[in-house]
């Protein structure tokens, strides 16, 4: 724990968040299938209050694991044509695409290979691990994604505890063999733990961040979302030579 440090502070300021990211590309927001919003209402409060923080693209990214959520690409694209009926119906005016969140356990190594994976924009999949239990054949799982003319995105990396007590050249010697790293914006106020928020900020600082993500799953999370936009973080992040604008 050593190399963590409280890089930009814990002051915020009282202006108007800035954000200038218009895609968010981790969200729950497909009501039933998974731990997100829990209806259309809560889809349309959570989506209204991220479009007035400046956001006119989602992503949304329900989780599939074999154990909890069975869900299928098939399953995914239903929810979002329905969620597009409903955002057209209240004349909500942003662009919704389906994706997933993947556990990585084995199936979902067997899925690899089959051309059946949920990618965006340039060929993305966005994938996690067990909090607390690292994945021993981790690297040979990406390696296989990358052979396949995917590119992995690690959701949250800030988030996995089994790292805490690792060197910081644990998370380089990941970021340096091409998997791109996805930091979610609440982590900067501490909203999962003190050690989370000191992790994305040394990510930050060392320009080791390619896409922000809400990972929002109700408006519980808007706050915190609103709160981080705020803070010194935030802003450095947003310097940095992120994707999320590319996937417009």
């Amino acid at each position: 724990m050593g190399f963590l440090s409280n890089i930009f502070g814990n002051k915020e300021s009282n202006s108007i968040p800035f954000n200038p990211l218009q895609v968010d590309m981790h969200s729950h927001l497909f009501p039933g299938i998974d731990d997100g919003v829990e209806n259309y209402e809560e889809s349309i409060k959570v989506i209204s209050g991220l479009y007035a923080l400046g956001y006119r693209k989602f992503i949304v990214t329900p989780h599939i694991m074999s154990d909890f959520y069975r869900n299928t690409p098939e399953v995914i694209r239903a929810k979002c044509e329905e969620l597009r009926k409903v955002l057209k119906e209240n004349n909500m005016d942003v662009a919704i695409e389906p994706a997933a969140e993947y556990y990585l356990d084995e199936e979902f190594e067997k899925k690899i290979g089959t051309k059946g994976l949920l990618s965006f924009g340039n060929n993305y999949v966005l994938v996690e691990t067990n909090y607390m239990s690292p994945m021993h054949n981790f690297k040979e799982v990406m390696f296989k994604l990358k052979i396949e003319g995917y590119n992995p995105i690690l959701a949250h990396p800030e988030r996995y505890v089994y790292w805490y007590g690792e060197d910081f050249s644990k998370y380089e010697e990941l970021y340096d063999i091409g998997i791109l790293f996805q930091i979610n914006i609440s982590s900067l106020v501490g909203y999962y733990s003190g050690e989370a928020k000191m992790i994305a900020e040394k990510l930050i600082k060392n320009k080791m961040v390619n896409f922000l993500g809400t990972d929002i799953h109700g408006p519980k999370h808007l706050k915190p979302i609103q709160d981080a936009m705020k803070t010194k973080a935030f802003k450095a992040a947003c310097e940095l030579d992120l994707l999320n604008n590319s996937l417009l």
